[in-house]
């Protein structure tokens, strides 16, 4: 019975994703949003595609025209222009394979049989990219359409295609064209939140009595899951200049250029504070190994560690609000960097301490003290105007 029920259960969470998605692009700006213009200007490009060869030029096999519109309004109007270019040239290509195997076999099948092998092996040509396959679709649609095959016919068939992805780059390009900043931003922002929380996390439980190998383990994967948000940082990036190519001067020109996105040097600040916190909790997992050398500290000097990196991850969660267009006011920092410099000479008076009991708990602790001086320091960096 319970076997019966999982299928339910996935139509029942398809069926909530689906509503949260319809209510966030229902509400405002966002990626639901953005993937809803996109599917309608992609309908309307092959709308337009189809009214313009099949009602006015008065085509009764307007096909390849629509066709070629509704895939060219892509994600940016870069990947557009250059996959435009690619289809285009393995549409010729798989026109001209197909009519030259009809002309040979005088057949259909014989001529598919004769030129889809080809096309297929043609198609991994890298210059072509993932629009390839496009040579061999080609060629099944000329050859179903039945048309003798002439120099007019092929040209006909190019010309189609070509009216369709100058409709198709024509309604990307101009009709709300995609940037794509907010990504971002919006990931930009989530690092030092998710920074913050990792930290905020860890600090509550050394300030338990008792924490272990398994606690340290959920450290790791939350740092690991930080590890995931730069690589989506850095995807979001490598989107964010493709889309302004061959449309931020365009924009300018019409004052409508978006505003910046945060610079790129906030990326390998946040993916160096990234590692320092991965490296961090690789140490105390290290540490609450029992079958490790390295001793994790205790006592006093724990609780002071523990308020550091509170401490520490109150200013990620400041910088992430910051990032956020966000007032915060004179931030945590401020006010805390007196309390900053107090908890670290503490905890060098306590790494003399540890130093005295023995070189194991001094190596970790004073391993870990470094690593929280280099947080601090990409944190709240000095020099960094406010």
């Amino acid at each position: 019975m319970l076997r019966g029920t999982r299928p339910l259960d996935r139509v029942r969470r398809e069926a909530v994703a689906v509503g949260q998605a319809v209510r966030a692009a229902w509400q405002g700006p966002g990626r639901e949003r953005d993937l809803v213009v996109q599917s309608l200007k992609a309908a309307g490009a092959g709308l337009l595609a189809w009214a313009v060869a099949g009602v006015w030029l008065g085509d009764p096999m307007a096909l390849m025209a629509p066709w070629v519109a509704v895939v060219l309004v892509q994600a940016t109007v870069y990947s557009s222009v250059r996959q435009g270019g690619q289809q285009f040239a393995a549409i010729c290509l798989g026109s001209l394979v197909a009519s030259g195997a009809q002309a040979i076999t005088d057949d259909n099948t014989g001529a598919l049989a004769l030129s889809l092998p080809l096309l297929m092996l043609l198609g991994n040509w890298s210059h072509f990219g993932r629009q390839g396959v496009y040579a061999a679709t080609t060629a099944v649609f000329v050859l179903a359409a039945g048309t003798p095959v002439s120099a007019s016919a092929v040209g006909h068939r190019v010309g189609q295609a070509a009216l369709g992805a100058l409709i198709g780059i024509a309604v990307n390009a101009f009709v709300l064209p995609p940037i794509h900043l907010r990504d971002v931003r919006e990931n930009l922002a989530a690092l030092p939140r998710e920074a913050g929380d990792v930290l905020h996390t860890v600090a509550a439980d050394l300030r338990e009595t008792e924490w272990d190998a398994q606690t340290a383990a959920g450290w790791t994967s939350e740092a690991a899951r930080l590890q995931r948000r730069v690589e989506a940082l850095s995807s979001a990036r490598s989107w964010s200049r493709e889309s302004l190519r061959l449309t931020y001067g365009p924009l300018r020109v019409l004052h409508r250029a978006p505003p910046p996105a945060p610079p790129e040097d906030e990326d390998h600040r946040w993916q160096r504070v990234t590692g320092n916190i991965t490296a961090l909790t690789r140490t105390l997992a290290v540490a609450a190994d029992e079958h490790r050398t390295p001793a994790p500290p205790e006592g006093p000097v724990l609780d002071l560690y523990a308020r550091l990196l509170g401490l520490i991850g109150d200013s990620c969660h400041a910088e992430a609000a910051r990032l956020l267009g966000e007032d915060t006011g004179s931030g945590p920092e401020d006010a805390a960097e007196e309390t900053m410099e107090e908890l670290h000479r503490q905890l060098q008076d306590g790494l003399r301490e540890h130093a005295g009991q023995g070189a194991a708990q001094a190596a970790v602790l004073g391993t870990l003290l470094l690593q929280a001086e280099n947080l601090w320091a990409d944190v709240v960096p000095v020099s960094r105007d406010r």
